[in-house]
């Protein structure tokens, strides 16, 4: 079945019912950024109007591999390397208290059940820089050489992040929508923007990830769209993957579902140039790669249920854009995750309405748009 097994969970229409008339602030994209915005805006007094070109959810926000972890695409030592100890921590924090907040608003969409970061021969070094790193600022980290079968064969160790969590992500993004209503949002589905002249708003947030194309030019520059393609198998007689597990440089990510489903994504560096694109199209050889890798992991051939794919955005630096677009009056981003976006979406979508509302957080300056783009 050629959908998103997390957007096939059956769900409540949200009823969003529209008024006429100008708002304060328009949303663009009902994932969890938009959706994060929304609710904190409409929280704050504000009138928001949430644009979706299909429905809440059916981005990247409903086709990922369903992680929750801290941090975000940069490892941390390569972030202390690259920002700094200080912003290096204050980003790994950010993160720390957004899983917290996504436990709070997930209810059972969230599972805290940890995360391993796995490595072969070819990654140890990497990644035992990384722990040791993680260590010595006094994140709670752990290592891991012994595995239950098949892992031992195709691993040398992990570490165990012992605070992330596996989520539904479709139901978590639907529930967050689901309370910015009630906090007084409106939402319109099936609406595409295509330009920001059409928004009757005093200012927009594009919260779009990487499906942003065609809004604004400097951010087409930047942010650039990327496929991710997921299988899911039939449910499996046992839980071998208790939490979520991921490696080589997150090429390879997977976890079990509480009713045995074997979720697994990536293996799109077997094709990299074609991956770079905003078609959601499902390509021959990513899929093969997915089931030989899913193979060698349960020992048979997989069972497959579902098979689809999501796009995401891609910084250079791994770092979001989120906070005032420059040169533009009134415009807003909040984008660009590089494949993090369950958790920095929840910030960044706070983090920005919080701007708006007239209190800034200190942290957004991590994020500052103007880092990368020009005026325009």
């Amino acid at each position: 079945m050629t959908e998103s097994y997390w957007l096939s969970e059956p769900s409540e229409p949200i009823a969003a019912p529209l008024r006429d008339g100008r708002v304060d602030v328009a949303v663009v994209g009902a994932g969890v950024t938009g959706c994060a915005a929304a609710l904190a805006l409409a929280e704050g007094g504000l009138r928001v109007r949430l644009h979706d070109a299909r429905r809440v959810a059916w981005g990247a926000s409903g086709r990922n591999g369903g992680f929750a972890l801290r941090g975000g695409a940069l490892p941390y030592d390569v972030a202390r390397r690259e920002l700094g100890p200080d912003r290096a921590k204050e980003l790994w924090r950010l993160s720390e208290r957004y899983l917290d907040r996504m436990e709070e608003l997930a209810g059972d969409a969230l599972r805290r059940v940890g995360s391993l970061r796995l490595t072969d021969e070819e990654e140890l070094a990497e990644v035992r820089a990384e722990f040791e790193a993680l260590r010595e600022d006094g994140f709670a980290a752990e290592w891991v050489d012994r595995f239950d079968p098949p892992l031992d064969d195709l691993y040398r160790g992990a570490i165990r992040h012992p605070t992330d969590g596996a989520l539904q992500p479709a139901r978590w993004v639907r529930r967050l929508a689901a309370r910015a209503v009630g906090a007084g949002a409106e939402i319109v589905e099936e609406s595409r923007v295509e330009s920001l002249n059409e928004l009757d708003a005093d200012q927009v947030v594009i919260a779009t990830d990487g499906y942003t194309r065609g809004l604004v030019p400097a951010l087409d520059e930047v942010i650039r769209p990327v496929r991710g393609q997921v299988i899911v198998t039939e449910p499996l007689d046992r839980i071998l993957f208790p939490c979520p597990h991921y490696a080589r440089h997150g090429f390879d990510y997977w976890q079990q579902t509480p009713e045995g489903n074997l979720v697994l994504g990536g293996r799109r560096d077997v094709s990299l140039d074609h991956e770079y694109t905003g078609d959601e199209a499902l390509t021959d050889a990513v899929q093969e790669a997915l089931e030989g890798f899913a193979e060698q992991l349960l020992g048979e051939p997989p069972r497959v249920a579902h098979r689809w794919s999501g796009i995401f955005g891609a910084i250079d630096d791994r770092l979001p854009l989120a906070g005032k677009v420059p040169g533009r009056d009134g415009v807003w981003v909040a984008a660009g995750y590089s494949g993090h976006g369950n958790v920095l979406g929840l910030a960044c979508g706070e983090l920005v309405a919080g701007a708006i509302l007239g209190r800034p957080a200190p942290e957004l300056q991590l994020f500052d748009p103007g880092r990368l783009l020009r005026r325009v």
